[in-house]
């Protein structure tokens, strides 16, 4: 058990961590608590300039958690950047009800009373003007999803770290042509759509009118899930980006359902 002084940010929460169960109740870190901290840690690094983006153009922005689970990512952005700042809001959207009342339940006791959290599916959720969207580890489709979320709430960036995604390595699994060697063996077809898939995303979002960075998440040491999908939106579609995505995907024969074009 690793001291955790020396793993934490200047004034981040020590009574937040051990509400979340990142720290003991002792204040000490753990082989596994200590990857979770780095992950968000790292994360919220990498989403700092979208933050500080917002607060300038907005009084009041709202970024997005989606898929929040135990919402870490959510809570940890809010004590780091939206505390300090004074004012932003947070809304974490999940399906589980106990982890919507558990969530809440720390908000109270932390005294955090501009985040909230809204049950019910990513695809469902109707939440008002979005600024940021975040979605760490979002499994399988739900990745699309948030990225369908962030284009109805006109979100101004998107930052996604897709997990297990399995839908278009189903679709290869039937379909033949000159590049079928590619996902022949089930391993393969696993690894070969998860990267197609991930492809796929950042050219429609680009076709939306994003820049998109992709860019390694954290170390493989604290996950194997380490891609991370970065967009800004600078225009409000990209014709080349559109006719990319479908030449792709049709050349494939497989792509993400629900980022369908539209005739």
């Amino acid at each position: 058990m690793k001291n955790a002084a020396t793993e934490l940010w200047p004034g981040q929460s020590v009574p937040l961590l051990k509400a979340l169960h990142i720290l003991t109740h002792n204040g000490g870190l753990n082989a596994d608590s200590r990857r979770k901290l780095k992950q968000v840690q790292h994360l919220a690094q990498l989403i700092k300039p979208a933050i500080d983006d917002a607060l300038k153009e907005k009084e009041q922005p709202v970024l997005a958690d989606l898929g929040a689970g135990k919402s870490y990512l959510g809570f940890i952005l809010y004590d780091l950047y939206f505390t300090t700042a004074g004012r932003g809001r947070v809304i974490g959207v999940e399906a589980r009800a106990e982890l919507i009342a558990t969530a809440q339940k720390i908000a109270a006791e932390s005294g955090f009373d501009r985040i909230q959290f809204v049950e019910g599916r990513i695809a469902d959720a109707e939440v008002g003007a979005v600024d940021i969207v975040t979605a760490l580890h979002a499994c399988d489709t739900a990745t699309d999803e948030a990225i369908l979320f962030a284009l109805r709430h006109e979100a101004k960036f998107v930052a996604l770290v897709p997990c297990c995604q399995a839908e278009v390595a189903r679709e290869l699994e039937s379909v033949k042509g000159p590049l079928d060697q590619l996902w022949r063996h089930g391993i393969q077809r696993r690894e070969f759509g998860a990267q197609l898939t991930n492809v796929l995303r950042g050219l429609f979002l680009e076709a939306h009118g994003y820049k998109v960075r992709v860019t390694e998440f954290t170390g493989f040491e604290h996950t194997q899930k380490n891609e991370m999908i970065f967009a800004e939106r600078h225009q409000r579609s990209n014709l080349r980006a559109r006719a990319e995505f479908e030449k792709l995907a049709t050349e494939i024969g497989a792509s993400p359902k629900l980022l369908a074009f539209s005739p």
